[in-house]
């Protein structure tokens, strides 16, 4: 499974429009890395109130875009089919670059560790947000699989 559109993200992970944040998965390793593509569209629905005049994707929407690329990989494993993966953390978040409409998104995440507990999955990744090869994000994320 190296390419996904968005209708083989939605069979593997439970985001909906429009929280479904991620357009397609242009590389996958399962439980390993996932990279994505988002194409920021100038009627996406958060530059009406973000900012008036200057709108610019919130800092905390491209956080949860890497985390539906991280989660899409590890729920590309058979053994975590149908499970719901949750934010368990976040650290070490940098904002570079604002990423306003017609920009293309590229997002990788890469899982660096993951142990279970009490039936969960619970996992750390890397993950980084780039425009044209220039860093809009980085953060370590954190997930519990349930």
């Amino acid at each position: 499974m190296t390419k996904l559109d968005k209708n083989e993200i939605k069979k593997l992970i439970p985001h909906r429009e429009p929280f479904l944040l991620i357009d397609e998965i242009i590389e996958m390793e399962p439980g390993k890395k996932a990279v994505a593509i988002k194409y920021i569209a100038p009627d996406d629905f958060w530059f009406e109130g973000h900012f008036p005049g200057h709108p610019v994707t919130p800092g905390v929407l491209i956080v949860e875009m890497m985390a539906q690329t991280g989660c899409a990989a590890m729920l590309a494993l058979p053994e975590n089919a149908g499970k719901i993966g949750f934010f368990g953390g976040i650290d070490k978040a940098k904002f570079r670059k604002e990423v306003v409409p017609g920009d293309e998104l590229l997002l990788t995440v890469e899982i660096t560790k993951t142990k279970s507990a009490m039936g969960s999955v619970i996992g750390y990744g890397e993950g980084k947000a780039t425009v044209d090869g220039k860093l809009a994000c980085s953060a370590e994320i954190q997930f519990v699989l349930r």
